[in-house]
């Protein structure tokens, strides 16, 4: 059973266990040879996380404790520059590039916050896809199913962070998230991931992939474990959010777009948390969102992410282009047709799109769909065939980007019965909405139980 970030928490304060002793059982995890600890960390920080722990576990015994994640192991995606480290963001293009001279702000506020960082987490090159594959470092296998024709994908691109949390090297695990990439590999391995509205936490410091749609935030057990790594991530006090009200709560299902190629698995899923989400009072609205339908046609020449991704690799691309996953320039590619008028184009739907979508949303207090419409397919499946690997990943991303383009907030909760296929359940908000989005899912989460 995973353990959240709040009953260690409440352990430590009661004396029952160490900073010491939860980090030493995140490392020892982490480097075991016969685990997953060399596909999920590209970088393991043993000697840095324990002196943090030792550290830890001296303030809080003079009555210091400097927030609620003091003293807990976490993680931190591939992403994220480290003083003194080179950013390879899952790839073997950017090795022998200068070492960063500053800590990204989000690991500033770790530290300050008294975080013990375990390592970097493995990840999509260049957080370029949502099934979570690397040839260059491995594909973190998912738990749920690992025995079988090399296992099943973790979901991407933030991979590592996923696998990092379920198999206990670290409580939490910090990513970013630009079409989906918290909310797929938390669906698809069981865990809960938090988006947050983009400009809630700075990007500073953090390897982009598109400027316009880049979030950073965290999987973990819960929701309440998400709001404690939010409120450290925004720069925030955290204050626990008070569980909204099931009875009146008003959630909008989409009728298209949102359930096309859904499996059967996904779907009982579904069926069974509406159905205990509507006896416990909970009003759900099915209705069509037209603007759905047409992002595909906005994106079709490559949108925000293929523009902006070819912004910023175009000169390494030129130099070094054979070095990097195939499938993944394909996608950075895409954004070199694109010219000027093409980008204005997107940034002036995404406008009107936007304000479409919050029109139909006026009178709910979310929105209520399946994280990703299948479960996780199996990693042999992918790896030799392109067709099945663009198709399992525009399936995989296309609920989720959704929000992303609104510049919203989501959380994908686990909603699937133990021992079967892991399936999540998106609850998702305007932007600005991410303490009131929190509460929501507080409550749903206790009505999914």
């Amino acid at each position: 059973m995973i353990t959240s970030l709040h009953q260690q928490s409440d352990e430590l304060i009661a004396g029952k266990t160490s900073s010491v002793e939860l980090t030493e059982r995140a490392l020892a995890l982490a480097m075991a040879a016969d685990g997953e600890g060399p596909r999920v960390f590209t970088t393991i920080y043993a000697d840095k996380a324990r002196a943090a722990a030792r550290a830890c576990d001296t303030l809080r015994a003079a009555g210091l404790v400097r927030s609620p994640i003091d003293g807990l192991p976490v993680s931190i995606k591939d992403l994220f520059d480290v003083a003194g480290d080179t950013t390879r963001a899952g790839s073997v293009v950017l090795q022998g590039h200068p070492a960063a001279k500053e800590s990204a702000v989000v690991v500033q506020r770790l530290t300050a916050a008294g975080a013990v960082i375990v390592g970097r987490t493995n990840m999509t090159e260049f957080a370029y896809s949502g099934l979570g594959l690397n040839p260059h470092y491995g594909t973190p296998r998912n738990p749920w199913e690992r025995g079988v024709d090399g296992g099943r994908i973790p979901g991407g691109s933030s991979s590592g962070a996923a696998i990092s949390v379920t198999d206990g090297m670290a409580l939490a695990g910090v990513g970013s998230d630009t079409g989906g990439s918290l909310r797929i590999p938390a669906a698809l391995c069981g865990i809960t991931g938090f988006k947050p509205t983009a400009s809630r936490v700075p990007m500073q410091g953090v390897l982009p992939l598109s400027e316009h749609l880049d979030s950073i935030g965290a999987m973990a057990p819960t929701v309440r474990c998400c709001a404690m790594m939010d409120a450290v991530l925004a720069g925030e006090a955290f204050v626990m959010p008070r569980a909204h009200p099931l009875r009146g709560l008003r959630l909008l299902m989409p009728t298209n777009v949102v359930l096309d190629g859904m499996d059967a698995e996904v779907g009982a899923a579904l069926q069974r948390a509406l159905s205990r989400m509507s006896a416990a009072g909970v009003v759900i609205v099915e209705r069509r969102i037209d603007a759905f339908s047409e992002l595909s046609a906005i994106n079709a020449k490559g949108g925000l992410t293929a523009a902006e991704a070819w912004c910023w690799h175009r000169h390494l691309m030129s130099e070094h282009q054979t070095r990097y996953d195939a499938r993944v320039a394909s996608r950075i590619l895409r954004g070199r047709d694109m010219n000027a008028a093409d980008l204005l184009d997107v940034l002036l739907s995404r406008r009107g799109w936007i304000a479409d979508v919050e029109r139909q949303l006026a009178g709910h207090d979310a929105l209520v769909m399946p994280t990703v419409p299948i479960v996780a397919p199996r990693i042999a499946d992918l790896q030799s065939a392109d067709e099945r690997y663009d198709a399992a990943n525009s399936l995989l991303l296309r609920n989720t980007t959704l929000i992303n383009f609104l510049d919203g907030c989501a959380i994908s909760l686990p909603c699937h019965e133990a021992g079967s296929a892991p399936v999540g359940l998106s609850l998702a908000a305007p932007g600005g909405n991410d303490h009131r989005l929190l509460s929501v899912a507080l409550s749903v989460e206790m009505a999914l139980a």
